[in-house]
């Protein structure tokens, strides 16, 4: 049996792109259906960090995909809003819960100057133009108020899951203990990470492989290639059966931003 290369994790903590058209239609290329179904939701504990005290307030869910923080927020009592650059997920949002939803970026959110206590985004800022986000953000959420960023990542410390996460093209993998980059006037306040774990059958991790976004522009000719990559390393190299359960570990790292003071005018 030929034995996969491990290869080192990277250190980027954000995807690069030739220009901003070809980051707005990788950032865009998700489909609902596949995302929602199996994609780890967030903690409690995460949403609690909306607002100061965790006190119900009025939160924005940007990038909001099919809503798995949006609810999550819902559920401490925060009244949500959420927009996202997909149509496609902006439908699925409209059709799945009662949240009012609209197509928007981070870069042009659409909201009233102040508008927001919270302005979240959950597994999408990286995807964004950092600066003009920042700035967006800036204009939309109200003195005393947060800019909450969260991931969910794949804990590649073990190197047989950094081999998988490189198989199914998880381009969203942060390196342990990163810290986003965000423009001025926010600066960190707050820091929540945390772990967690996700059952899934071997359909199941094909499916998460096709909910990511290299997946979902791919070509056939690639999808196949994948699907036989995929089905070697679990089948033959970890030796399982397709009725198997296997175990993923997850890292979930929230990051508080407040505004910066001195740096305003």
């Amino acid at each position: 049996m030929t034995s996969p290369v491990f290869f080192k994790a990277s250190a980027k903590t954000n995807p690069t792109f030739a220009n901003a058209d070809l980051r707005r239609a990788a950032g865009g290329a998700f489909s609902a259906a596949s995302y929602d179904a199996i994609r780890p939701g967030y903690p409690a504990a995460v949403a609690r960090l909306a607002t100061p005290d965790g006190t119900p307030g009025t939160v924005v869910d940007g990038g909001a995909g099919t809503g798995q923080l949006s609810r999550a927020l819902v559920g401490l009592g925060h009244q949500v809003y959420a927009f996202d650059p997909s149509a496609d997920m902006c439908r699925f949002l409209a059709d799945s819960t009662d949240l009012s939803t609209w197509q928007a970026s981070a870069e042009a959110t659409g909201l009233a100057d102040h508008a927001v206590d919270c302005l979240s985004y959950a597994q999408a800022w990286h995807w964004f133009d950092i600066p003009a986000a920042s700035r967006e953000a800036d204009r939309v959420v109200r003195p005393g108020g947060r800019l909450l960023l969260v991931w969910n990542t794949l804990d590649v410390s073990r190197p047989e899951i950094l081999r998988l996460a490189r198989i199914m093209h998880s381009g969203d993998i942060q390196p342990a203990g990163f810290f986003p980059t965000v423009a001025a006037p926010w600066k960190l306040a707050d820091t929540l990470r945390t772990t967690m774990h996700q059952e899934l059958t071997v359909a199941g991790v094909h499916e998460l492989m096709h909910s990511r976004s290299y997946w979902q522009r791919a070509n056939q000719r690639i999808r196949n290639r994948m699907t036989g990559n995929l089905d070697w390393y679990l089948l033959d190299f970890w030796e399982k059966s397709r009725a198997d359960t296997i175990t993923l570990p997850y890292r979930t790292e929230a990051f508080v931003y407040e505004r910066d003071a001195s740096e305003r005018d």
